[in-house]
This record gives structure tokens, sequence and C-alpha cells, in this order.
């Protein structure tokens, strides 16, 4: 993978700790690399942005895509779709992807906008902070946070270990901060360098984006009933309300499919990813052929927009862990490849945040809170949106919400309704882990999800039993052993992260 070269974080390490393990910290270093010290800012959002898509979003998608199931392997038994071999061992997942090549931007962001007098660069680099540390404990639960490379203190290689829960309420924080500071008089302006690839330098769109964060990691908190960090429904609809406010603030981004890896979607072919995803799945693909769960099947105009179709004609998905069928002459031929569609060109977007989100973490917070009028107007409004940002027709969309309004209507929407629609508006996105843990893998919530094909019974005999957690990196378990949480396999797999336990 060809990271972009705007961390000085490397240059740190390579002077004070040649001592650690090279393969942790090989990646970026330059010795003709400008310090922290001798830019301005501007010169480090666009890095700082950029790396949280190579950094956070595709590491944390790419592993538990066997859990997920967006798409398939092209060969049986592929460790990570059965849940077995380095997905228990902790090698190279989202842990040093997240700690060396992106938070680090984030940090020295923060410095910069410091120094330089500029508070709209501070806030900037605390959204993305934010989103960086949620994503990450989502998928560990406990980690690194206040210990961790802030950009001024040394750096510390065994930091301690903070809850979740603390995790949590320190996101929040940075959030609000950062939507206190955004508007602050700064002496450069977000855009001064071109370097703003979100909203080229509008605040208004950056705040927006914050709530909608906000939005989100309160949304996790669904089973919390008690305590200081107990589910608040009108807090959510309201962060909701100053959130993303149409298509046109998503967050994303555009990728120009040249022959370079790293210009091209991960993905798509020719990405730094397109061999994870040979096929799309049997889950993803099925659920779009009834994406509205009736009794008869009504297609979702979206299959024929995301998903190839097969080379031998319709629309097959390869079941996670199994591989194309052993017994079928035609080899892949029967199913569709996972490169090529709207999300899997070479110049497909990638998704940190949009507007369709937010609309279902309002409809759910509205239906948690027994307004199903305002949760069903909130789900139609983030399906009108995705159906646009798909580019399907008008009239695709329309005779679609016409069905639905037929079928389901605001008497009939349930939570399977808004998390079948939000499944598959965050296709590839990490943030479907954390649904589909807060829904408890139910097939009730997301019909027809089944655990992968010769899944790993050893750690998961029973067929309720799905993983709920990733295991630490070796390295850090070699250096910080003492501070790290148990990382045994049947153990950090297992057990539920503390937002996805009942209180």
């Amino acid at each position: 993978m060809k990271y972009l070269k705007y961390t000085t974080f490397i240059l740190l390490v390579s002077i004070v700790f040649l001592s650690c393990s090279e393969d942790y910290f090989d990646v970026n270093s330059s010795v003709t690399a400008p310090t922290t010290q001798s830019l301005e800012p501007q010169y480090r959002i666009k890095g700082a942005i950029e790396n949280m898509f190579t950094g956070v979003i595709y590491r944390g998608s790419r592993e538990v895509l066997g859990i997920t199931q967006n798409g398939a392997q092209n060969v049986a038994n592929y460790y990570s779709e059965t849940w077995s071999s380095f997905l228990t061992t902790g090698s190279y997942f989202l842990w040093q992807n997240a700690y060396v090549y992106s938070l680090p931007n984030t940090a020295d962001l923060i410095v910069l906008g410091e120094k330089h007098n500029s508070p709209n660069f501070i806030a900037v680099g605390k959204i993305l902070r934010a989103y960086g540390f949620g994503t990450t404990t989502d998928q560990y639960g406990d980690i690194v946070f206040t210990e961790t490379y802030d950009g001024v203190s040394s750096l510390n290689l065994t930091p301690e270990f903070e809850t979740q829960k603390a995790v949590y309420q320190g996101i929040i924080e940075m959030l609000d901060e950062a939507i206190a500071q955004i508007n602050q008089p700064s002496n450069i302006e977000l855009n001064a360098n071109g370097g703003d690839v979100f909203y080229n330098g509008n605040k208004e769109q950056w705040t927006r984006l914050a709530y909608a964060l906000k939005a989100r990691y309160l949304n996790h908190l669904s089973k919390k009933a008690s305590g200081d960090m107990a589910y608040d429904a009108d807090a959510i609809i309201e962060a909701c309300s100053k959130a993303l406010q149409s298509n046109a603030d998503n967050a994303f981004r555009s990728y120009g499919g040249g022959e370079a890896e790293n210009d091209r979607q991960p993905y798509a072919t020719g990405g730094y990813g397109s061999s994870r995803v040979d096929y799309f799945s049997h889950f993803f693909v099925e659920l779009l052929k009834n994406s509205l769960d009736l009794d008869t099947p009504y297609e979702d105009p979206r299959l024929k927009i995301i998903v190839p179709e097969a080379v031998n004609g319709g629309y097959q998905g390869v079941r996670i862990g199994e591989g194309p069928l052993p017994n079928n002459t035609d080899g892949g031929d029967n199913y569709s490849v996972g490169n090529g569609g709207f999300y899997t060109s070479p110049t497909a977007p990638t998704y940190l945040m949009t507007y369709s989100e937010v609309k279902y973490i309002e409809a759910e917070a509205r239906l948690r809170k027994g307004d199903n009028s305002g949760a069903y107007t909130a789900l139609k409004a983030g399906i009108q949106a995705d159906f646009e940002k798909a580019e399907a027709t008008g009239t695709e969309t329309a005779a679609y919400l016409a069905k639905m309004d037929a079928e389901v209507g605001e008497a009939g929407i349930t939570l399977s309704h808004i998390m079948i629609q939000k499944y598959i508006t965050l296709l590839f996105d990490p943030e479907t882990w954390v649904d589909m843990r807060r829904m408890d893998y139910s097939n009730t919530i997301y019909p027809g999800l089944e655990r992968p094909v010769n899944v790993n019974l050893s750690i998961f005999p029973g067929s309720n039993d799905w993983i709920q957690a990733m295991v630490y990196e070796y390295n850090e378990e070699d250096r910080n052993y003492e501070n790290m949480p148990d990382n045994t396999a049947n153990v950090r797999l297992t057990t539920p992260l503390w937002w996805n336990v009942a209180e």
C-alpha cells in the first residue's frame, strides 16, 4: 500500500525508537520530509483527511468483511472469512494503521493550528481525531487514548489503556470543543492551500460533520438505559437536526482511477484491497433482491447499480467462507464479481459520513422513543438520499418509495427496515460492524444473515456465537503487555464491548 507522506511522527520514531520492530514503524519515513515545526497547518489538512481513508476506513473494513459480509473471496476457507488464523493472532489490522498512519496527522494539525493561531484547524483536527479514535475503540473496546502521540509530549511506548466508556466521553467532548472552535477567528483559512478536500474551507459543513459524528456515537449507546452515558434519543435527534442536511454535505474521498493503486477506490480492480472482494456476498445480493423484506420479493433498483451482473447472467453472491462452489463447472462465471459497481469502480468515492446515515440514525432514535411517524419520515428521507447518491433514476426512486408506502407505512415500520437500509448505504464501512453487534447479529433484523461456512468452531462453537471484538496487534502485545487487557483470542473475540452490554 502506498501511503501519503505527510506524517512527521515517523521522524521521531526513527530517531528515538530504533530498538522497536522495524515493520511496525517503517511507514512514510523520509530524511527529507518537513518537520511539523517547519509547516503551516494548511499543508497538513489534506494528509490528515486522506490518511483517515487509507489507515482507518479501509483497514477498519477490510478484516471484518467476513463478519459484515459485503464481499467474498474466490477461494474457500479464507482466514478472515472463517474467523481463524491471523484473525486470532493480531497481525497488521486497524490498530497499527490508526496509531501510526492516521492519528498522528490529526495531532500535528491541532499543534500547528495552535502555533499559528488558527482554531479552525484545531477544530478539524479534533473532528478527524474523534472519528479515528471512535472507529478504533469500536473494533477493540479499551484503547490507548490520552497517552497516545499528541504532537507535543515525548512518545510513550507503554501507554495506559483507557476504558471504552472513558474514550466515548472523550470523543463527545472533543466534538463539542471542535464545534465551539471551528468559527473562531483564525489567521489561516482552512482551504488556503487547497487542502480541504472535504468542504473547500466551508466551516458550516465541518460543523455539520461534527454533529453527525456526535449523533453516530451517541446512537451506539442504545443498550445503555442508566448512568451518565445513558441512551438519549432526544439528544441524538437534536444532533441530527444540526448535522448533514443533504448529499451536498457528504464527507467523501474521490479517486482519479489512475494506474497507481492508491489512486483507485481500494476495492476496485487494481486498488490495494481489490483481492479482498472477488465477489459480492450471497447475503448482500439476496438482501438487495428483496430489501423491503416482503412476502413477494421486490427487487431493489440499487442491485444493478451496485452489483455487476455475472458473466453467465443474473445476480448471485458467494457464501462467506465457501468460495465459488467446487461443483460449478463454470467456476466464478455464475457469480457477481465484487469489482466494477457503483462503490467498487476505480473512480468510485469512499464515504466517511453521509446524509443518509444521519437520517437512519434519526429514524432509529425516533422509533425507540415511540415516534413512528417521525421515524418513517426520516427513513424515507434517508432512502431517497441514498438512491440519489447511487444515481438511481427518479422513476426508480419514486416506485420504490411508493411500494414502501403501500407495504410498510409508518404503522408498519420496524427496526429491521431501518437497519437493512443502513446496511446497504454503509457498504464497506466499518460502522456496519457496530450496527450488527448492537442488533445481536439478529436474522430478524437482517433477514437471511448466517454465520460463514466453515467457521472456526474451536472459538465459536455455538450457532449464535459471533465475533464481538478484534484481537490487539502482536506488536502492541510485545511492547505493552503489562497495560493491555487480556488479549487471549477466545476472550477478546467473544467478549462484547462496553456499549454492547445492557445496563
